[in-house]
């Protein structure tokens, strides 16, 4: 996932307003948000090839999200993949701090990295280029390929985007999300954070909705959690070069009663 827009106790109606952009090379198997057929107190889409997850959620309001941190071309693999680090933290029941706390003793398991999770009550993120856990405080964040509010051109303009949404109603939130999260818009090279992969593809990276020859955006998604639990979570699906291929749409509601054992 390689974009990540968020109000965390900052709109009146939904304690968390949430917006991403999942990235990947267009050949990975993957499957639409749905319960999982393994474990169906979970709720978000999955990778189909190490079984994790960009984005999900439990019915007891546990949620967690990862994305890739860009510092240079890959060089080699990784024996874990970042996927597992969201599922681990659904299918338990530790606290998030802890989780992420022990999550980063095995950081050089992965590829870079940077992990959003949490529960109804406390956000937290962590990255294996930074040190130490962080806490979401309320108010509007943004997370591309890099730390949290690092502020590259499309988590900053997102971001002031979503600043200017937080008095609007379900239908107007979804829409000018989506919108935010559609933009194929490149930032000008002046302002192109440089991470070692090119002017090129740093150009063809800075846009908010990504759709090269073999890798780019393939889910948008935008999660609202009301104030009485509703969860309202829509997807839409791309393939190659951001075609359409399918949207999902559920609301169901949590209850943080409910074991995730």
């Amino acid at each position: 996932m390689c974009l990540i827009l968020l109000a965390w106790r900052a709109h009146p109606e939904y304690p968390l307003v949430f917006a991403a952009n999942r990235d990947e090379a267009y050949e990975r198997p993957s499957a639409a948000a749905e319960f999982w057929r393994d474990d169906p107190r979970i709720f978000g889409g999955r990778d189909l090839e190490k079984g994790g997850s960009w984005l999900a959620l439990t019915l007891s309001g546990r949620i967690a999200a990862v994305t890739n941190f860009r510092d240079g071309v890959p060089r080699k693999s990784f024996p874990r993949s970042r996927g597992e680090l969201t599922a681990g933290f659904l299918r338990g029941t530790e606290d998030p701090r802890a989780y992420l706390e022990r999550a980063m003793t095995a950081a050089g398991d992965y590829g870079g990295y940077t992990l959003i999770a949490g529960t109804l009550e406390r956000l937290f993120w962590c990255s294996n280029r930074a040190a130490g856990v962080g806490e979401i405080a309320p108010g509007v964040h943004g997370l591309s390929n890099h730390l949290m509010d690092t502020p590259w051109p499309k988590v900053r303009e997102g971001k002031l985007r979503l600043a200017g949404l937080l008095v609007a109603d379900e239908v107007r939130l979804t829409t000018e999300l989506f919108e935010i999260l559609a933009d194929r818009s490149p930032a000008p090279d002046a302002e192109l954070p440089d991470t070692g992969v090119g002017l090129q593809r740093e150009r063809e990276l800075s846009a908010s909705f990504v759709a090269g020859d073999r890798y780019g955006t393939r889910a948008s998604t935008v999660l609202l959690i009301g104030r009485n639990n509703e969860v309202v979570f829509i997807e839409r699906a791309f393939g190659a070069r951001g075609v359409s291929i399918g949207n999902t749409e559920r609301r169901f509601a949590l209850d943080p009663r409910i074991s995730a054992e």
